[in-house]
């Protein structure tokens, strides 16, 4: 499988800066594998293709503030860092990104918040664009975290091509998110409202929560052609036993599981028993999910329309197929539906 096999054009206006007005009234496009129809609906209307005992697993992720404007010691340029993963939260290292990065050294130390609320020293050149820090703060991790949220910024992806509302501190942010450690949302998830969940707790749908903590991997490109020498960066997961539990009976019972997201579905697929069933994980995943794929687990997907190239797009077609998704996308390019973080959204159906 060559990365140019997921190389297509999308106009520049297809892509979203702003989310819908409400959460559940993207577009939905419908997918159904087994006979190749094509429908086109309105994301809440996905309740129509879901029964009582199936089973949703959501990524309850929640983005932290991790865009942070500061300035470097000495001469007190600015410097503009973005989180990307925790290392060590004990010792407070955290991969990041900064800019401009051709300005930043080991040994620098860097001063964000009006008052030096934070300080941090850098401490290793990871990459082109990367560095590790350690932030010398001598406070506890709920503490440093409450601290970003009064200096830091709602990261926003750069293809968004403008800086955060005060909108986006909610609209980029599922309504579910619980533990924090993303510094990129889980798109499919945000188009999910309050009411869209207790209509499908109504009809007796039942939910699982797993996590994964979105980092360095939504913000790489795959620098190779051969996808199967891509290295993929490691991110967290955590995988309950009740969700495994959830997950499992419904397995059994032959019920349907529908994955919210790329994130859902890579870190379901990475914790598989030989057997086909989920087992409860706490730890990393560096899984790169491209087809040809066997997907084990989920029998739908939820997914938003991702840009060229991207893994998300593999991902995507990991649990369909590279033809389909390429003939997908051509549809809703075509159809007028909007891609990216913002973007509409996409059902693929498996039964």
């Amino acid at each position: 499988m060559k990365l140019s096999h997921f190389n297509f054009h999308l106009p520049e206006e297809l892509i979203a800066q702003y989310p819908s007005e409400q959460r559940d009234e993207a577009r939905l496009l419908v997918y159904h594998q087994k006979t190749g129809e094509i429908e086109h609906k309105i994301f809440k209307d996905l309740i129509n293709y879901f029964a009582e005992k199936d089973v949703f697993v959501f990524n309850d992720t929640k983005v932290i503030p991790a865009k942070l404007i500061g300035t470097k010691d000495k001469n007190g340029a600015q410097i503009e860092v973005f989180l990307l993963r925790e290392l060590n939260q004990e010792n407070k290292l955290w991969d990041v990104l900064v800019e401009p990065a051709r300005k930043i050294r080991i040994g620098n130390k860097l001063y964000f918040g009006e008052n030096a609320d934070i300080i941090a020293e850098v401490i290793d050149n990871t990459t082109s664009r990367g560095r590790t820090i350690r932030f010398l703060n001598d406070i506890d991790h709920g503490k440093f975290i409450n601290t970003l949220y009064q200096i830091g910024g709602t990261p926003l992806p750069s293809i968004l091509n403008r800086d955060a509302s005060p909108e986006d501190t909610d609209r980029y942010q599922t309504i579910y998110a619980k533990k924090e450690g993303a510094v990129a949302a889980p798109t499919a998830g945000l188009h999910f409202s309050k009411s869209l969940l207790k209509k499908l707790e109504i009809i007796g749908v039942d939910f699982g929560y797993v996590t994964l903590h979105a980092g360095l991997g939504n913000f790489r490109d795959v620098d190779v052609e051969d996808l199967s020498k891509h290295k993929a960066d490691s991110e967290q997961i955590i995988v309950t036993e009740q969700c495994a539990n959830i997950v499992n009976k419904a397995k059994s019972e032959n019920r349907n599981i529908c994955a919210v997201g790329t994130t859902v579905l890579k870190t379901i697929e990475s914790s598989v028993s030989i057997n086909g069933h989920l087992k409860p994980y706490e730890g990393w995943t560096n899984k790169f999910l491209f087809p040809p794929y066997d997907i084990k687990i989920p029998t739908a997907l939820i997914s938003n329309f991702h840009l060229p190239k991207s893994t998300l797009m593999m991902a995507v077609a990991a649990f369909n197929s590279k033809d389909a998704i390429l003939n997908l996308y051509n549809i809703a390019i075509k159809e007028k539906y909007k891609f990216g973080t913002y973007g509409d959204a996409m059902l693929c159906l498996n039964f």
